[in-house]
């Protein structure tokens, strides 16, 4: 198979398994909105443990600007999010909205840039890829559900959130993987760098402003647990890509 063969069929397996997990969760959706609290804890312990972990220290090995383009990434996000409440929203009573959809903003911004690194470790050789590969389609799964149940707690209707989940979370992989590999030999290394830390930004803000928020206001204590459960897998996400 050809290298462009081999990076299409990897992100389209991570795109299958995100897609599986939207399936999932939709398929069992009275259960997912009465646990859902438990999936947001658990997204944010995988988010912001991802994002300050590997992808904020790769971001900074690779390019000077990465602190500069992490801080624009975080308030690109917040302006958008007020931009929604105070300007589309306020005369329709739909803030809610903004719940599902900034966090599915970032969310499609990190797939993208995942698809691009598939493109670019397989270009180092079949062995970096597949390292990488592992690591990163282990966390498509709940990637896809922590997508549906944003877009679900933010009044979306079951049939549109599987299809923005999908859209954001799923197809954006493979998307991202096709557009970068034509330009693998014209980008330097800095500027993957200042992608992935305008993609920390956004999950920073994600985690930090929507999911801890959401999850404090049901005072639950077991939700600790799920979140320590995130943190978790984001720790073995991280050692599996770094083994």
């Amino acid at each position: 198979m050809s290298t462009f063969a081999i990076i299409l069929l990897t992100s389209s397996i991570a795109c299958a398994v995100t897609s599986l997990g939207i399936f999932f969760i939709s398929r069992y959706h009275a259960w997912s909105k009465e646990h859902s609290t438990y999936f947001v804890s658990f997204a944010a312990g995988v988010l912001i443990t991802v994002s300050f972990m590997h992808i904020i220290p790769e971001s900074m090995e690779i390019s000077d600007r990465a602190p500069l383009f992490m801080l624009v990434g975080f308030f690109a996000l917040y302006l958008l999010n007020r931009f929604l409440n105070l300007y589309l929203c306020h005369e329709y009573e739909c803030p809610d909205y903004a719940i599902g959809l900034i966090p599915m903003l970032g969310i499609g911004l990190h797939s993208f840039i995942d698809g691009a690194i598939y493109a670019i470790t397989f270009n180092v050789s079949v062995l970096t890829g597949v390292l990488a590969a592992i690591g990163m389609v282990f966390h498509e799964f709940p990637e896809g559900i922590i997508t549906f149940v944003l877009l679900d707690r933010g009044g979306f209707e079951r049939r549109r959130a599987m299809v923005y989940a999908f859209l954001a979370a799923a197809l954006s992989t493979p998307v991202g993987a096709a557009i970068a590999y034509p330009f693998l030999r014209n980008v330097e290394q800095p500027v993957l760098g200042n992608w992935l830390a305008l993609s920390a930004g956004a999950l920073v803000y994600v985690g930090a402003t929507h999911l801890l928020p959401e999850v404090e206001e049901q005072r639950r204590l077991d939700t600790i647990l799920t979140l320590a459960a995130g943190v978790l897998v984001g720790v073995v996400v991280i050692l599996s890509q770094q083994h």
